[in-house]
């Protein structure tokens, strides 16, 4: 998001009409952890970092507030400084979502400055599993229509979302009512960089998650993998290509395969998880299980071999060591391949 960009502008449209205005800008970091010093100056500037009052949302704080019940059930609790403002904006910019079907718009409340129970409720197994959850998908889409009705009960009573390119230039804004101007950014998303998943389905996908910042962690880098999953045919392979200096990017997440070999017993457990128990990155962990259990994953990065195999995957070092191991698992040296640049920034239809 090119904050520096789009927050002075919406600071001086504020202080135009009200100079006096107590403005404070809330980091929408969900359940992630916080934003560093340098991550926010380098997000913003230094003049902002300076002269602005910044909080950082922390989804376990007890200054939150209940919203009452989400459509599905759930508890919906947000961020006090939030729930009490006079007027809540929100900037973002919208791209592919894995599971909620595009970024941005009513993601900047749910899960952006949510509490951990209202988080976790939203991305439990059912939801995860169900087939509208998926990559450019909101209709129908149960995480999705939660999201929506949290930001409505929040009274996000405006929006600034952009979409950018690859050179992370903005080349189109949508702003308004929260989710409308998020509609029209996602009609515009889509005609650029909606393809159709090969026919018949590929032997080897070579994938990356497009680099910085989405590229530090394993984490993070199952997200490029799905698109990869929609395109390559079963039993298949997907090379995917994440610096991963971070290392797995989440204690629990590696936690889980480090300790659980069978991927159907862990399928299963998160199936049989109720709802409002759903552990920390489950939902990270329901969708890598899903594409392991579709293809074999080989893993170029800087992270330890012995992390990525804990995690179920095939270390490899350079794109050309990792497709003479697909050819080598498949047996075949004119395997069929296709290649995704951007694995997130890609809507992949069948």
């Amino acid at each position: 998001m090119p904050s520096r960009i789009i927050v002075p502008r919406m600071l001086a449209e504020i202080r135009r009409g009200n100079p006096k205005a107590d403005v404070t800008i809330l980091i929408a970091t969900g359940c992630h952890r916080e934003t560093t010093r340098a991550e926010l100056e380098d997000k913003f500037g230094p003049e902002i970092l300076k002269n602005e009052k910044i909080i950082i949302h922390d989804c376990d704080s007890l200054d939150m507030i209940y919203l009452g019940k989400l459509p599905s059930g759930g508890d919906l609790i947000i961020n006090k400084l939030a729930a009490e403002a006079d007027l809540l904006i929100a900037e973002g910019f919208i791209e592919p979502h894995f599971f909620a079907g595009f970024s941005g718009g009513r993601k900047s409340v749910l899960p952006g400055i949510a509490g951990r129970k209202t988080v976790v409720y939203n991305h439990n197994a059912e939801f995860i599993a169900h087939p509208q959850a998926r990559t450019g998908i909101v209709e129908g889409n149960p995480i999705h229509i939660d999201m929506l009705y949290a930001a409505r009960k929040a009274r996000l009573d405006f929006i600034c979302n952009v979409v950018i390119n690859a050179r992370k230039e903005v080349i189109y804004a949508a702003s308004g009512d929260c989710d409308l101007a998020h509609k029209a950014g996602r009609e515009f998303l889509v005609g650029k960089c909606q393809v159709r998943a090969a026919d018949p389905p590929v032997d080897i996908v070579i994938v990356t998650n497009g680099g910085y910042p989405l590229d530090q962690n394993i984490y993070q880098a199952v997200k490029g993998m799905t698109a990869a999953e929609t395109t390559v045919r079963k039993g298949g392979v997907i090379i995917q290509l994440a610096a991963s200096g971070d290392g797995h990017g989440a204690s629990e997440f590696y936690k889980t395969f480090a300790e659980e070999k069978d991927l159907d017993r862990m399928l299963d457990t998160f199936m049989r998880t109720p709802r409002e128990t759903t552990r920390v990155d489950q939902w990270q962990s329901q969708i890598f299980a899903r594409v392991l259990k579709h293809a074999r994953v080989i893993y170029v990065s800087e992270a330890p071999d012995e992390m990525v195999q804990d995690l179920h995957m095939t270390p490899a070092h350079s794109i050309e060591e990792a497709v003479k191991m697909a050819e080598e698992y498949l047996g075949n040296k004119n395997a069929s391949i296709a290649v995704i640049p951007d694995g997130v920034a890609v809507i992949v239809r069948n």
